[in-house]
């Protein structure tokens, strides 16, 4: 980086304040209508986007975003690289990091993309770790202001695994855009409590709320939007049994929609299991919004590198 600037990364919901989330959203819905509006990456600069997960939506929204901001996405299977065969993090970081002006990575611990941030001279973007999926819920947001028109003071309930990535990402981005956050699941599968207790201080200050419970009435009656997830993520498997025995009742059904409030939709980050997490005829019937969240990944990554890279003075 010329600029001098510190380096500015996305690693967490809450890296952004609430005045740059809502920045970022403008600019996704603005991308959403003119989908090259912006060439940052006229060149092309080039954007490593790694994966140690499978993928679909985040290779397919980053490989295309960072085209049509008119860069290159260098689309690294860090399997097939010295890191998949141990090559320390930070070595990682200091090599490509020359290269490219941005890097988003898709991998487990969230101590990775920390390590990989600390030590790189461009922008680090965490395009899902185990305890966080910062980009997918910038996504959801975006959907959920589509559909509203706004975000402040709505409600949103999560349902299902509360102790998972995507639950932990709707606090602090649903508490950093001003939404009353429910996040509904069994007791032995409840958030991080130092997720929770940062989620309060944002809301405090937003005009949101967060509240944890097991009571799936009381989660869903009158939400604006109910999401859910799989039961079993990646890094899981073999619990799939148990998970599901302990999580049907949360199972997004028409019950569930019907105590909701008049209008509400429905959201799910896929890949579904229908008949499972989330009904056929609700991720399929009128009140989804789940193909438009998937496309909105593509909008709003396309809008946060567009900001870091502004940060960056890039």
């Amino acid at each position: 980086m010329s600029s001098g600037r510190p380096v500015r990364h996305f690693l967490r919901d809450d890296d952004l304040s609430p005045a740059e989330q809502a920045q970022v959203l403008d600019l996704a819905a603005e991308l959403a209508t003119d989908r090259f509006a912006r060439q940052p990456l006229a060149g092309p600069q080039s954007v490593a986007v790694l994966f140690d997960k499978p993928s679909l939506r985040t290779r397919v929204s980053f490989s295309v975003g960072v085209a049509e901001l008119g860069g290159y996405p260098l689309v690294i299977d860090a399997g097939g690289t010295h890191a998949g065969r141990g090559e320390p993090v930070e070595d990682v970081a200091r090599v490509v990091s020359r290269q490219v002006v941005a890097i988003a990575w898709r991998t487990f611990g969230q101590d990775r993309v920390a390590a990989m941030a600390a030590a790189s001279r461009v922008p680090v973007v965490n395009a899902l770790t185990d305890q966080f999926h910062p980009c997918q819920v910038l996504a959801d947001l975006l959907t959920i202001k589509q559909a509203y028109g706004r975000l402040a003071g709505l409600t949103l309930t999560f349902l299902g695994d509360g102790s998972s990535n995507m639950a932990h990402s709707y606090l602090l981005g649903g508490a950093t855009a001003g939404l009353h956050v429910r996040i509904c699941a069994p007791e032995a599968y409840w958030p991080s409590t130092d997720v929770v207790a940062t989620a309060v201080s944002i809301a405090g200050r937003t005009g949101g709320s967060v509240h944890v419970t097991a009571d799936v009435k009381m989660g869903c009656t009158d939400a604006d939007v109910l999401a859910t997830d799989v039961w079993t993520s990646m890094g899981h498997e073999g619990q799939e049994g148990a998970r599901s025995e302990v999580m049907l009742q949360y199972s997004l059904d028409a019950g569930k929609l019907a105590v909701a409030s008049e209008g509400c939709r429905v959201l799910h980050c896929l890949p579904a299991h229908r008949g499972e997490e989330i009904a056929a005829e609700v991720i399929d019937g009128p009140a989804s919004l789940v193909f438009e969240q998937a496309e909105n990944r593509l909008h709003a990554q396309k809008a946060l590198l567009c900001f870091l890279l502004e940060q960056a003075g890039t």
